[in-house]
């Protein structure tokens, strides 16, 4: 039993780096997603392997993938990404939704990832042609509202094409900030302040919207 004793507390050790070092992983095992985020007019559920065919269907179509990673491969590949993913969700690394009308009609994704210290990415937006009106507004509030309140963490970093101006002109008006910039590509911050000034104006915009 003693000679085990030194490979058992080396053992806690790595247990204690992996899980309470990382403030991000550690707040989201505390607080596990069992449902779905709603808003009013939309709601964001995390993929699950059944949304394969769905999301491969989006990130092939060339009216939304044009300023996406490439995607190679077949449903399958898809689903069995998705499995994958489903581990990095269980450890509070990444969180990749649907984005829902609350008819139950999917309309798009986003997802949050590289979450470490007290920040995240936010990308893999995507609105297809079943959206709603204002669901690109609903939809940032819904999955930013995530990552500061339900994750605690403090700052989103948003990384954009820089040819994709429709992108960046909706970022600057929503409240991000441009921090650098290159040939290719811009990258934005969206701090958790920033978001709590924003939102009560944006939660007007979609309740004035309701009431016309």
């Amino acid at each position: 039993m003693s000679s085990m004793m030194p490979n058992l507390r080396a053992l806690v050790r790595i247990l204690e780096r992996l899980f309470f070092d990382a403030g991000a992983i550690m707040i989201s095992i505390a607080k596990p997603l069992s449902s779905s985020i709603e808003g009013r007019n939309l709601r964001l559920r995390l993929v699950e392997s059944g949304d394969a065919a769905y999301l491969h269907r989006l990130r092939t179509d060339p009216a939304y993938n044009q300023y996406l990673s490439t995607v190679d491969g077949s449903i399958q590949d898809q689903q069995r990404w998705i499995e994958a993913y489903k581990d990095r969700e269980a450890l509070g690394g990444e969180f990749y939704f649907i984005i829902e009308r609350r008819d139950g009609v999917p309309c798009g994704t986003v997802r949050l990832y590289e979450i470490a210290d007290d920040r995240f990415t936010w990308g893999s937006w995507i609105l297809d042609s079943n959206k709603l009106r204002n669901a690109a507004l609903e939809s940032a509030l819904l999955s930013f509202g995530f990552g500061f309140h339900h994750l605690d963490l403090n700052v989103a970093r948003i990384d954009v094409r820089a040819d994709n101006y429709h992108a960046i002109a909706f970022y600057q008006r929503f409240g991000m900030t441009k921090i650098e910039q290159s040939t290719y590509e811009i990258e934005f911050e969206y701090t958790r302040p920033q978001y709590e000034e924003d939102k009560p104006v944006y939660l007007k915009v979609l309740e004035n919207e309701a009431s016309v």
